[in-house]
């Protein structure tokens, strides 16, 4: 059985999400615009499931390139679908977009998408459950289909940490942290979020169908990685 979505936002905290991330938009940019590269070649009619939506800035920003592309925005956070609805209908191009409230499980397994997107959200998955959660998405591909997973990954146990930290507690404070939530960064990035070294998350991509993940992007603790789906030896 499907776990119930978990709504962290209020309709007021997912208003607010953009205005306190926008410090940060040369990287989702950055982000969006190599994605556009890196997914150029796939049918003209794509269809592309969007992973944690949030306010559909991947949407929006490839809904433009891309005039005949379809998309699925999910989200556990209603709030959030709610906000990305409306800004999707505000541009105009709410005809392409199905929106769906839940996790990627809840998307039918039978479903067969030419890319996949998660974008800033498998960190908040659990380690125990973070092998599934790139399985689930993989499934969702059909063959030659591409995964795209951008999130928070380093080594929190490495000799650079160190000095990598100070540089992220400068991105956190772009984003409005006080003293007290900087002191506090190294155990939310080992506690309450799950950050992963690259080397393991990349394994776990692999796993998950993905046998040539590429590392296309990293802005400090940010890595981005892409790869075709391939058959599963047994699946």
């Amino acid at each position: 059985m499907n776990k119930k979505p978990v709504d962290f936002f209020t309709k007021e905290a997912a208003q607010l999400y953009d205005e306190k991330n926008s410090k940060l938009r040369p990287i989702s940019e950055c982000v969006h615009f190599l994605m556009g590269l890196i997914l150029k070649d796939i049918p003209a009619r794509s269809r592309i499931l969007c992973v944690g939506a949030g306010t559909g800035a991947e949407i929006l920003s490839l809904s433009r390139s891309f005039p005949e592309w379809s998309f699925v925005a999910l989200d556990p956070s209603l709030a959030m679908l709610d906000l990305c609805r409306e800004r999707i209908e505000a541009a105009g191009v709410a005809d392409r977009c199905e929106f769906v409230h839940g996790y990627v499980q809840d998307v039918p397994a039978e479903a067969s998408f030419d890319a996949v997107l998660s974008l800033f959200v498998a960190h908040f998955v659990a380690r125990g459950q973070r092998s599934s959660f790139y399985r689930q998405m993989t499934s969702r591909l059909r063959e030659d289909g591409y995964l795209v997973n951008v999130e928070i990954s380093f080594d929190l146990e490495s000799a650079e940490f160190p000095s990598m930290l100070k540089n992220w507690g400068a991105v956190q404070t772009l984003m409005g942290a006080t003293p007290d939530s900087l002191a506090s960064l190294p155990k939310q990035l080992k506690e309450v979020l799950t950050v992963l070294p690259p080397t393991e998350t990349e394994a776990l991509i692999r796993e998950s169908g993905i046998a040539c993940p590429v590392r296309f992007f990293q802005s400090l603790m940010i890595h981005g990685w892409y790869g075709k789906k391939t058959q599963i030896q047994g699946g």
